[in-house]
């Protein structure tokens, strides 16, 4: 299956809606045109005339996008305004088979993030056991057991720490070749571990790696595939978070009866990190990289320009040096070029905070934050006593509890990822933080007062997972990943991400002391109060970004 798309298009027909005969033009007069969709034709375009005589005409198309067009023109001469939003959707020729591996192999990141979640909540128990740990300093102190647990965690906040300044400079594709070393050497060392120190540092490592990986993975996904697919492969890549979670337990359930099974269950993410590391290896790097190296003067031009053509050639399956990809890119370049201006190619280490990227990294950090302190790391805590309370039997055995909920997070994930790029990302957000803060609040009744209804605890968990995964679960990564400008998106993100793993860190080290002071159903109601702010915030503060370029965004939305 591909999508086509008109290339070159039809004759201009400038016309006005108040005139018979289109108005002259003054002279000397550059025209700015935004484009409207050809099988839409009620979509509006404005058109702006700036007397300017010494700068060329040129068209602006968005990277790796080739509209559909049709020129309707309202005109304004002499006064400034903003080019008004259309409706259309840039719509790129692509077929589905050139795009699975540069977004399957940078997925992998999420998968192994997901799978030590799973892996782990198996591996304590095989480590504690005098019978099946293989080990004499099975008997770990709840400090201990912490540490072996949060270890990943805080790994990736160091690694958060560290892309900061370099994320430019390495890149999205060595980035997350890194990733998949630090993935490979932290899962062996961990399964190899001779004692507790070793562990540790092994879990710490692949905590680097998770960083890393949460970082590069949506960055080189959103840069690298088509606009109109965009949400869908991001959203894909929070299904194989989901999908690593299952795994994890699944190997889990294997090997909790094998002496030594926790070496097994860490050591089965190394040879998933390989076959990343090696997928990373053999794509190409990121186009939109490349022109931002170029603009950034961080080398020759021509030598760069020529290694993003190339880039996008391999990346959409054409011929070296197609002219598709050399016209797509020599208009990226007009745009880099009009965005940054010759003295300013490079950003200071704070400009994330300054300006568009202080607005972006409102929207994105902010989505991110509310992702975590509406209670997504502690509310599952309750799961196994709410199911038992309700009679079901698959309660008795935790292992069962965490793959009943798993596929549900599955199923329901799968719901965002078809409904993304049709429903747009503000719908999807607006109605799942809706259902989160309903299903918070009916937990918290159930606490107080109904508790002689267990369904209806049964209920309001299965919602609260449900409109998390469909909403703040794959559409915060989504909005991070497509909403800073290129001059400052390796930084922003990293901030993002450093936003979400600190975040989560507090919400999960709070949560049993909030639970003494409050108990469960004020917990719970403070919960709901969070989840209610959050849903003032998307309403108030995040715009929607369905069928825009990574271009578009920047220059619709953030200016």
């Amino acid at each position: 299956m591909a999508y086509s798309a008109i290339t070159s298009p039809p004759p201009l027909r400038f016309h006005s809606p108040f005139h018979h005969q289109p108005p002259k033009p003054r002279p000397h007069s550059l025209v700015f045109c935004s484009f409207g969709d050809q099988k839409n034709p009620t979509s509006k375009t404005s058109c702006l005339f700036k007397p300017n005589k010494n700068i060329p005409f040129f068209s602006h198309q968005p990277l790796l996008s080739a509209p559909k067009l049709r020129f309707n023109v309202q005109y304004s001469a002499g006064e400034e305004a903003e080019p008004l939003v259309t409706d259309a959707t840039n719509q790129e020729d692509f077929s589905w088979s050139s795009v699975i591996l540069p977004f399957f192999f940078p997925a992998l990141g999420g998968l192994l993030f997901g799978y030590d979640i799973g892996a782990t909540s198996g591996a304590t128990l095989s480590l504690q056991s005098a019978e099946l740990s293989g080990i004499s300093w099975f008997n770990l102190s709840a400090v201990q057991l912490g540490l072996v647990v949060s270890g990943s965690l805080y790994g990736a906040l160091l690694g958060s720490l560290l892309v900061y300044p370099i994320a430019d400079f390495l890149g999205r594709r060595r980035e997350l070749i890194a990733a998949a070393l630090l993935y490979l050497f932290g899962g062996l060392v961990t399964g190899y571990a001779p004692g507790l120190n070793v562990l540790l540092l092994g879990r710490l490592l692949y905590g680097l790696g998770i960083g890393l990986a949460m970082h590069g993975a949506p960055l080189y996904i959103a840069e690298t595939c088509p606009s109109q697919i965009r949400g869908t492969l991001i959203s894909l890549k929070e299904l194989f978070i989901v999908l690593g979670i299952l795994m994890g337990f699944l190997v889990g359930s294997i090997q909790i009866n094998a002496v030594g099974g926790w070496r097994y269950m860490y050591g089965f993410g190394v040879p998933i990190s390989l076959l990343m590391g090696l997928g990373m290896w053999s794509l190409p790097p990121s186009p939109r990289w490349l022109l931002l190296r170029a603009v950034q003067g961080k080398g020759s031009f021509q030598e760069y320009k020529e290694k993003a053509i190339s880039a996008l050639s391999k990346l959409r399956g054409r011929p070296p040096g197609d002219k598709v990809s050399e016209k797509q890119i020599e208009e990226s370049l007009v745009s880099l070029k009009s965005a940054y201006k010759e003295d300013e190619t490079e950003g200071s280490f704070l400009e994330v905070f300054q300006g568009p990227s202080l607005k972006a990294f409102v929207i994105g950090g902010g989505l991110v934050l509310f992702q975590q302190i509406t209670g997504q790391p502690s509310v599952l805590y309750y799961a196994g006593p709410i199911l038992q309370s309700a009679g079901f039997s698959a309660a008795a055995d935790a292992t069962r509890v965490s793959v009943v909920i798993g596929l549900f997070k599955l199923a329901m994930t799968w719901i965002a990822v078809l409904k993304v790029d049709d429903l747009g990302r503000r719908p999807l957000l607006i109605g799942g933080v809706s259902g989160i803060a309903l299903s918070l609040f009916l937990l918290s009744a159930y606490y107080k007062f109904l508790g002689g209804f267990p369904l209806v605890a049964v209920a309001a968990l299965l919602l609260y997972v449900g409109c998390y995964q469909i909403s703040f679960g794959p559409i915060s990564w989504l909005m991070v990943s497509e909403i800073f400008p290129l001059r400052t998106r390796g930084r922003g993100i990293s901030l993002a991400v450093l936003t979400n793993f600190g975040s989560n860190a507090i919400v999960t080290f709070a949560f049993s002391p909030l639970k003494e002071l409050l108990g469960a159903e004020n917990l719970f109601l403070l919960f709901g109060a969070i989840a209610l702010l959050s849903l003032l915030f998307v309403v108030v503060i995040v715009p929607e970004t369905k069928g825009l370029s990574l271009e578009e965004i920047e220059s619709k939305i953030l200016k």
